[in-house]
C-alpha cells in the first residue's frame, strides 16, 4: 500500500483543489443517497401512520415530499459533478506523471538507457499510468468517502432512531465489509499482477513482431512468433476470467451482507416499534438507510479485484520517478571548444579490471583528434565520459577550462554532441530527422548538412527533403542512415563533437569526404573520434592509442 499511497499523494498535490471538490460531492452523492431512503422511509410510513389514524387531512405531505425531491436532484447533480471533477482532475494528473515519468527515464543513467528497450518504456508511460487511475478513481476516493458517510449515518440513527440500531448496521457494514474486501483484494492479488505483466508482455511482443515481421517472414518465424504472442494473450484473458469471478463472488457476498444488515435494522426496529420505544416511521429510517449504506461499500469491489495491478504499476513509476538527475552548478554562457583529460580512471560496475587507467590527452580549438586501440580498449567509453553521460572514477575532465560536471545541463547540451554508432530515427521526411536537432532551420541549410556528409545527391535522387522514412530509417541503407544522423549532428553546431567510428561501412573516398565535409562545417569545433579505420586517423590532426595501459599519444597524422 505505500506506493499506491505515494502515488496517490503525487496525483493530489497535482490536482489538490479539483480532487477535493470531487471528494466533498462524492460524500454528498452518498449522504443523500441514505438521506433521501431514509426520508422516504419516514414519509410512507408516517402518512400511513397518520391515514390509519384518521389525521391524513392534517399530516403535512408538502416539506417531505419537497426535501425528497431536493434530495433527488441534488444527488443526481452532485454526482455529475464528483464525476467531472475526479475524472478531469485524474487524467491531468496523470498526464503530469507521464511527462515526470519521461524526464525521469531521460535523466536515468547511460547504463541503465543502454539496457532500456522500446516497448518497456512505451508500457512504463502508457500501460503503467493508466493501471494507477484507479488509485484515486475506484480506491481512496470512494475509500475515504463512504467511511466518512457511514460514520455520519452512524451519527444520524443514533441520534434519530436508536443507539442500538446505529451499532448494528455500522458494524456490520465496517466489519463484514473488511473481511470481504481484503480476502477478495488478496485472492485476486497474483491474477491481477499477473494479467498486468501479460498485457505488457502482449503489447511488447506485438510492437517487436511489427518491427521484426521482414526478418521473421524470411527465416520462416513469422507464424510461429505470432503464436507465441496469442498464447500470451490467451494467459492474459485467463487472469482476466479469473478476476471477474473474484469481483463477482464478492459483489454477492457484499449483497447478503447488505441483506442481512437491512433485515437486521428492520427486526431491531420493529421490536423498537413494539415496545413504544420508538414510532413505526422512525424504525423505518433505520432500514431504508441500511439499504442506502450499500452504495459506500459495493463500489470497492473492483479496486480489491484490481489491487494488484495498481500496486505493481504504483511501484514501477515510483521507482522510475525516484530516479534523479545530478544536480549540476549552473554556469554563465556556453562551454568552450576545449577539452582536456587528466589520469582518468573508469572501471564499469564489478569489473576486475578498469577500462581507462591514467588516460591524459586534449583536443583544441579546431583540432581533430582521432582514439585509436583494440575492441575494448575504452575508445566508445571515452567519449561518452567526455559527453557526461558517465562518471569516472578518478581523474578530471574539463572543458573551457571548467570541471565538466560544473556546467549547466542545458548549455553542455548545446555544446557538446555525441554521434555514437547506433543512433535513433524516428518515421517521417528526412526534413524532421534534421530539424530534430534545428526546428529554425531553412531548406538551404539542411542541404548544406546534407552536403557535408556527401548525401545530397543521395537524398535528391530519392525525393529530397520530403522523403518519408521508416521506423528505425528504413528507406536508407545502413551507411546512408549513419550519415544522415551526422549530419542531423553538425546542425546543432556543437563546439565539442564526439563521433564513434563515424564512416564505418563507407568506402575509403566517401569516408574522407564526410570527413573532411564534417570539418568544412565545424571549422573550430574541437572533434574526438574513436577510430578504427585508417581513413580516420589519416585525416586527424592528432592519434591517441588507448590500450589496457595508459594512453599514449601517437606522432600527428598527415591529412
Amino acid at each position: 500500500m505505500r506506493a499506491i499511497w505515494h502515488i496517490f499523494r503525487l496525483i493530489l498535490a497535482d490536482q489538490r483543489a479539483a480532487l477535493l471538490r470531487g471528494a466533498a460531492l462524492s460524500l454528498a452523492v452518498l449522504v443523500a443517497g441514505v438521506a433521501l431512503l431514509g426520508l422516504s422511509g419516514w414519509f410512507v410510513t408516517a402518512a400511513a401512520a397518520a391515514g390509519l389514524a384518521g389525521l391524513g387531512a392534517i399530516f403535512d405531505v408538502f416539506r417531505p415530499a419537497a426535501m425528497v425531491r431536493f434530495l433527488a436532484l441534488g444527488r443526481t447533480a452532485a454526482r455529475y459533478g464528483e464525476r467531472l471533477f475526479t475524472h478531469d482532475a485524474t487524467l491531468h494528473a496523470l498526464t503530469s506523471i507521464r511527462i515526470r515519468l519521461l524526464e525521469a527515464t531521460a535523466a536515468a543513467p547511460h547504463e541503465v538507457l543502454a539496457r532500456l528497450r522500446g516497448p518497456q518504456a512505451l508500457n512504463r508511460l502508457m500501460a503503467d499510468v493508466d493501471a494507477l487511475d484507479g488509485v484515486p478513481l475506484r480506491l481512496v476516493l470512494p475509500l475515504a468517502a463512504g467511511l466518512t458517510a457511514q460514520f455520519a449515518a452512524f451519527a444520524m440513527l443514533w441520534w434519530l432512531v436508536d443507539p442500538r440500531v446505529a451499532l448494528w448496521i455500522a458494524t456490520g457494514f465496517l466489519a463484514a465489509s473488511a473481511v470481504i474486501l481484503t480476502r477478495s483484494a488478496r485472492q485476486a492479488a497474483r491474477a491481477s499482477r499477473n494479467e498486468e505483466a501479460s498485457a505488457q508482455a502482449f503489447r511488447s511482443g506485438v510492437i517487436d513482431l511489427i518491427r521484426a515481421r521482414a526478418d521473421l517472414a524470411v527465416y520462416g518465424r513469422l507464424a510461429r512468433q505470432g503464436e507465441s504472442v496469442l498464447a500470451i494473450d490467451r494467459a492474459r484473458q485467463r487472469d482476466r476470467a479469473s478476476i471477474d469471478r473474484i469481483e463477482r463472488r464478492a459483489g454477492l457476498w457484499l449483497s447478503l451482507t447488505g441483506t442481512v444488515v437491512a433485515a437486521g435494522a428492520l427486526t431491531l426496529g420493529m421490536q423498537l416499534a413494539q415496545s413504544g420505544t420508538l414510532s413505526p416511521a422512525l424504525a423505518a429510517i433505520g432500514f431504508f438507510a441500511s439499504l442506502a449504506l450499500m452504495e459506500t461499500v459495493a463500489p470497492l469491489r473492483r479496486a480489491m479485484a484490481e489491487m494488484g495491478r495498481m500496486h505493481v504499476a504504483a511501484r514501477r513509476v515510483g521507482g522510475t520517478l525516484a530516479v534523479r538527475q545530478d544536480t549540476i552548478a549552473g554556469s554563465d554562457g556556453a562551454p568552450a571548444a576545449d577539452l582536456r583529460i587528466e589520469n582518468l580512471r573508469f572501471r564499469r560496475g564489478q569489473a576486475v579490471r578498469p577500462v581507462l587507467d591514467g588516460v591524459s590527452l586534449d583536443v583544441g580549438k579546431g583540432e581533430s583528434v582521432a582514439l585509436t586501440g583494440p575492441s575494448g580498449s575504452g575508445k566508445s567509453t571515452l567519449l561518452l565520459l567526455a559527453a557526461r553521460l558517465l562518471t569516472p572514477d578518478d581523474g578530471r575532465l574539463l572543458l573551457g577550462g571548467k570541471p565538466l560536471g560544473a556546467w549547466d545541463e542545458t548549455a553542455l547540451r548545446a555544446a557538446v554532441m555525441l554521434v555514437p554508432q547506433r543512433s535513433a530515427l524516428m518515421a517521417g521526411t528526412v526534413a524532421d530527422a534534421l530539424r530534430l536537432a534545428d526546428p529554425d532551420a531553412d531548406d538551404a541549410t539542411l542541404w548544406r548538412a546534407l552536403d557535408a556528409v556527401a548525401l545530397e545527391g543521395v537524398i535528391t535522387a530519392k525525393g529530397g527533403l520530403g522523403l518519408a522514412l521508416g521506423p528505425g530509417g528504413s528507406g536508407l541503407s545502413g551507411g546512408e542512415a549513419r550519415r544522415l544522423v551526422l549530419a542531423r549532428g553538425l546542425l546543432r553546431r556543437p563546439n565539442l563533437l564526439l563521433l564513434d567510428e563515424p564512416t564505418e561501412g563507407l568506402d575509403a573516398d566517401t569516408a574522407l569526404k564526410v570527413l573532411r565535409g564534417v570539418r568544412a562545417f565545424l571549422p573550430t569545433a574541437a572533434i574526438l573520434t574513436a577510430s578504427h579505420r585508417k581513413t580516420e586517423t589519416l585525416w586527424a590532426d592528432r592519434v591517441v592509442a588507448l590500450d589496457r595501459r595508459p594512453a599514449r599519444a601517437c606522432a600527428p597524422a598527415g591529412n
